[in-house]
C-alpha cells in the first residue's frame, strides 16, 4: 500500500518526463537529427542516465544518509554541517543553495509539466493550439487555489491518478516497440559511447536534454522520511522504471519509423481515437506532479524556518494527523505568479525546456558533495572509498550540469535568478539575526548578578505566571529587565524560555522541555523542536508539570500565566554601537543588507502566532535598538 501512495507523491515529476524529454533531445535547441544511430544513441544515454543516477546513486546510496530516517538537501545538510558553528562555512553555503536551487525546480515544475500534457491538443487538431496557453493558465491557477484546501483530499487521488498514467504510457511503449522491436538494442552501452565519439560538442550538449529524464530524483529522496526506503525500491523497480523504459523506448521505435514525429513524439505514438483522453490523464498526472512539488517548497519553507534561514512566515496544518501536510499562503502565492509568468513569457514546453534542468543537475551536485561530507565526517568511511563513489557522482553530475550552462543565455538564468534571490534574503535573514542575538547577548544580565539582586532588593511579587521568551537563555533578557525597571514588580513564578531548533526532524515527547530551578521563583525552561516540527509553546509549558521532569515539577496554570514578549525596532546604522559589539566572526553587513533584514524583520509573522500563544494574554515590550 506504501508503494501505490508513493507512485503519486515520489513519481509524480519522474514520471511525466516523457511528454518533453525525448521530444527536446531531438527538436530542442541542441537537438540532433533523428537518424537511426542518434536514436539508438540517445535511448541507450536514456537507460543508462536513469539507472545511474535513480537506481545506482539515489536508490542505493544517498538514501542511506537519512537524518532519522527524512532525507531532502536540508536534511542532508544539517547530518553534514560540522557541530553547531554558527558560522555559515563552505557545507553550509553550498547546501543551502541547493536548497534553494529546489525553489527554481518548484516553479518550472508545475508549468513544464502543465504545457506538455495540454499540448497535445496540437497534435488532436491545430484548431486548437492557440487554446494551450489559456487552457495551461486556467489548470495551474485552479491548482494553485485548491492548496488552501490541503492535500489529504487531492492526496488520496495521487495513487490512482499516477498508477493510470504508467500503465498507459508502458502500454504506448509497448505499441511502438512493436513496430521496430531492434530499438531494444540500445540497452548496449556501445551505442552511448559511439553517439558521444561521433558527435563531440554536440553529443556533450544533448546531456541538457538527457537530464530531464531524471528530473525527480531529489525528490525521491526528500519523500523518503514519508514512506521509508523499501516502498520507495519496490515502487521504482516494480513499476516506474518499467514503464519509463518501455515508453522511451516506444518513443524511439516510432522515430526510427517516422522521423517527422520527433515535433512531439509522445503524442504521436497515440493512436487517434486515444488523444483526447490521454491529454486528460496527462493533465491529472502533471497535477499530481506539481502538487509534489508545490508540497515540498512548503516543507522546504518551514525547515528552513527552523533552522534560522527565513523569516517567521503563516503556516496552516491542514490535518490533525499528517504532520507534514501544511499550507503556506505566502510561498503559494509567490510560485503561483512565477509559474503564470513562465507559462505567458514561454508559452510552449520547448521554450520552457530550455530553463529546466540547471536546476535539477546543480540541486544533484550539492547532494553529490554533501553525501561525500557524511561519508567522510559522519561514518568516518575511509578517504579512497569516499572520493571512489563520491568523485564518480561528482563526475557525472557535473556533466549534466556543464550542459545545461549552455543553455543560459536562452532561458537557462531563470532557475540561478530564483535561487540567487532565495539564498540572498536567506543569508541576510541568518547573519541579521546572529548580529541581532550577539548585540542582546550584550544587554543581558547574567544570572550571578542578578539574582543576588533580586533578593537583596525583594520586588513585590504578584499571583501567576510571567514567561519571557528569549533567544538567550545565559541570563535576564532585556525584555525582562525592561519590566522590571518601569513595572517594579515581578510574579510568583518568572519562566525564562528559550526554543532551540535541533538539526533532527523531530525531537521526542520525553526530550522536549528541559526545565532548571534558578531560586527566587525563577525557572529557566529551554523547548527542544525538529527542523521539521512547528514550535508550540503552551504544549511545552504543560509537559512541566509531568512527573519525572530534569528539577522540580511546575504547575502551570493557563488562566494565570502572561507571555511577554519584546519587539525590537531596529535603528540601521553604519556602525554597531561600542556597547553592544558584534564578534568579528559574524561577519559585517552592508548598508542595503541591514535595511533588507530591518524590512524581513517588520514583515515577519508575529511570535504571538508563530508560538501558539494565546493573544489575550500576551505582552509586548518594545525596544530600539542600533543594528
Amino acid at each position: 500500500m506504501l508503494a501505490f501512495v508513493a507512485l503519486g507523491v515520489v513519481y509524480g515529476d519522474i514520471g511525466t518526463s516523457p511528454l518533453y524529454a525525448l521530444k527536446e533531445c531531438f527538436s530542442g535547441p541542441h537537438g540532433v537529427p533523428p537518424t537511426r544511430d542518434n536514436v539508438m544513441g540517445i535511448l541507450s544515454l536514456v537507460f543508462w542516465s536513469l539507472n545511474f543516477v535513480v537506481s545506482f546513486k539515489y536508490i542505493t546510496f544517498v538514501m542511506r544518509a537519512n537524518n532519522r530516517g527524512e532525507g531532502g538537501i536540508l536534511a542532508l545538510l544539517a547530518l553534514a554541517r560540522p557541530g553547531t558553528n554558527s558560522r555559515i562555512g563552505i557545507v553550509t553555503a553550498l547546501g543551502l543553495f541547493g536548497a534553494c536551487l529546489l525553489y527554481g525546480d518548484g516553479v518550472i515544475t508545475p508549468a513544464i509539466s502543465v504545457l506538455g500534457a495540454v499540448e497535445g491538443l496540437r497534435v488532436a487538431t491545430p484548431a486548437l493550439e492557440h487554446w494551450v496557453v489559456p487552457i495551461s493558465v486556467v489548470i495551474i491557477t485552479g491548482l494553485f487555489f485548491v492548496q488552501r484546501q490541503g492535500t489529504a483530499g487531492v492526496g488520496t487521488l495521487f495513487g490512482p491518478v499516477t498508477t493510470i498514467w504508467f500503465i498507459c504510457i508502458a502500454l504506448l511503449g509497448i505499441r511502438g516497440i512493436r513496430m521496430h522491436p531492434e530499438v531494444l538494442h540500445a540497452l548496449n552501452p556501445m551505442h552511448a559511447i559511439d553517439f558521444f565519439l561521433r558527435e563531440g560538442f554536440r553529443g556533450f550538449a544533448i546531456l541538457a536534454a538527457v537530464v530531464l529524464v531524471v528530473t525527480g530524483g531529489e525528490a525521491l529522496y526528500a519523500d523518503m522520511g514519508h514512506f521509508g526506503p523499501r516502498p520507495i525500491r519496490v515502487a521504482w523497480y516494480g513499476v516506474v522504471l518499467p514503464a519509463l523504459m518501455l515508453n522511451y523506448f516506444g518513443q524511439g521505435a516510432l522515430l526510427l519509423e517516422t522521423p517527422a514525429a520527433a515535433r512531439n513524439p509522445f503524442y504521436e505514438l497515440v493512436p487517434g481515437w486515444a488523444l483526447y483522453p490521454m491529454v486528460v490523464i496527462a493533465t491529472a498526472a502533471a497535477v499530481v506532479a506539481s502538487q509534489a512539488l508545490i508540497s515540498g517548497a512548503y516543507s522546504l519553507t518551514q525547515q528552513a524556518i527552523q533552522l534560522g534561514f527565513c523569516p517567521r512566515l503563516r503556516i496552516v496544518h491542514t490535518s490533525s494527523t499528517a504532520r507534514g501536510q501544511i499550507y503556506m499562503p505566502d510561498v503559494n502565492v509567490l510560485l503561483w505568479v512565477a509559474c503564470i509568468a513562465l507559462v505567458l513569457v514561454y508559452r510552449s514546453s520547448d521554450r520552457l525546456a530550455a530553463t529546466y534542468g540547471v536546476a535539477v543537475s546543480g540541486t544533484m551536485l550539492v547532494t553529490s558533495i554533501l553525501y561525500m561530507v557524511v561519508a567522510r565526517e559522519q561514518w568516518k568511511q575511509p578517504l579512497w572509498r569516499v572520493l571512489g563513489l563520491g568523485l564518480l557522482f561528482v563526475v557525472v553530475d557535473a556533466a549534466f550540469l556543464g550542459a545545461n550552462l549552455i543553455k543560459l543565455p536562452s532561458g537557462g538564468w531563470v532557475p540561478l535568478v530564483l535561487a540567487s534571490g532565495a539564498y540572498l534574503f536567506m543569508t541576510t535573514w541568518s547573519t541579521g539575526r546572529r548580529r541581532l542575538t550577539a548585540i542582546v547577548k550584550e544587554n543581558t544580565l547574567p544570572f550571578d548578578l542578578f539574582l543576588p539582586d533580586i533578593a537583596r532588593r525583594k520586588p513585590p511579587r504578584v499571583p501567576g505566571t510571567a514567561v519571557f521568551l528569549t533567544s538567550e537563555a545565559s541570563g535576564a533578557p532585556p525584555v525582562l529587565l525592561h519590566h522590571l525597571k518601569h513595572n517594579k514588580v515581578l510574579h510568583d513564578k518568572v519562566i525564562l524560555m528559550s526554543v532551540v531548533t535541533e538539526e533532527i526532524p523531530a525531537v521526542d515527547e520525553d526530550e522536549r522541555v528541559q526545565c532548571e530551578v534558578l531560586g527566587q521563583g525563577f525557572y529557566k525552561v529551554i523547548a527542544h523542536y525538529g527542523f521539521m516540527e512547528s514550535p508550540d509553546v503552551p504544549a511545552a509549558l504543560s509537559l512541566l508539570s509531568r512527573p519525572g521532569l530534569d528539577g522540580n515539577p511546575v504547575a502551570i496554570k493557563p488562566m494565570e500565566t502572561s507571555f511577554y514578549l519584546g519587539r525590537e525596532t531596529l535603528i540601521v546604522s553604519r556602525n554597531t554601537p561600542p556597547t553592544a559589539p558584534v564578534p568579528e566572526a559574524i561577519g559585517r553587513m552592508s548598508m542595503w543588507r541591514k535595511r533588507l533584514f530591518a524590512l524581513m524583520t517588520r514583515n515577519a509573522r508575529s511570535a504571538t502566532t508563530f508560538f501558539g500563544l494565546p493573544p489575550n494574554r500576551v505582552v509586548e515590550l518594545g525596544a530600539q535598538i542600533q543594528f
